[in-house]
């Protein structure tokens, strides 16, 4: 597909293999030598699987929408906020980018997001009580009472919630967790919407039913527009000779 000129986003699930099933192999020839020496400095053959198959998918997302060949996607980072240094915000590279994007997963789950604009986004587990008691003093003064008025199981959901609004948004203003996790206000009653600071939408996306145990969430520049679909990628979007056009045929 063409990429449109007036502003979009969309995001997208995957659920990745724990094993590399027998059959067709990755297609692992569609990434770069810098990825390929990242998978292979896994000391763990699950954590390079989980690399590889979330790399796979995002070249072969970008190059959907670009129509150009998966390995010939010009991945770059945008120049810090913080310092200037060239580990911000990831997009394609251009002058503007073509596209943004964002890459998160987390035990099995990855969530991408494309847009025309900045855009973060974060999928997490839900985490253990210690925890939720561990990292919630470090939160905003407002999102710590929050949290603290809630019993013990609808804390960890609610903290998780909010934890993935937060990394989504500093991902998406492009300085990670170099921000002070205390420094935005990102506490949202249930079923709001997309709110966020100036500037920014933020809000949590489902998983889908079979993903219980995970929350996840988007932040999108008030330059781009709500996702306009949520899609599923098929599961052999990662192998050679796969599907590798999931645009039309796979979102909701």
């Amino acid at each position: 597909m063409n990429v449109r000129s007036d502003p979009w986003s969309d995001l997208w699930l995957l659920r990745q293999p724990w094993t590399e099933p027998p059959g067709d192999p990755l297609a692992v020839s569609e990434l770069s030598e810098v990825e390929l020496g990242r998978a292979d400095s896994f000391r763990r053959a699950h954590d390079r699987l989980l690399y590889l198959t979330a790399h796979i998918a995002l070249r072969r997302l970008l190059a959907a929408y670009l129509e150009i060949p998966p390995r010939e996607v010009p991945l770059t980072r945008q120049p810090c906020p913080s310092c200037g240094g060239a580990h911000g915000r990831p997009a394609v590279a251009g002058d503007p980018p073509p596209l943004h994007y964002s890459l998160s997963h987390s035990s099995g789950l990855a969530l991408f997001g494309v847009s025309s604009a900045p855009i973060g986004v974060d999928v997490e587990k839900i985490p253990s009580q210690e925890t939720v008691e561990l990292c919630t003093p470090a939160l905003h003064k407002k999102e710590q009472e929050e949290i603290e008025r809630l019993g013990a199981l609808e804390r960890r959901f609610a903290f998780a919630r909010l934890w993935t609004r937060k990394e989504a948004y500093l991902k998406g203003i492009g300085t990670g967790l170099a921000r002070e996790l205390s420094a935005d206000y990102l506490g949202a009653t249930e079923g709001s919407g997309y709110g966020g600071p100036p500037g920014w939408m933020v809000d949590n996306v489902p998983c889908g039913s079979s993903h219980v145990n995970h929350v996840a969430a988007a932040a999108l520049s008030a330059d781009a527009v709500r996702p306009e679909r949520i899609g599923w990628l098929p599961a052999d979007f990662l192998f050679a000779g796969g599907v590798t056009e999931p645009l039309d045929s796979h979102s909701r």
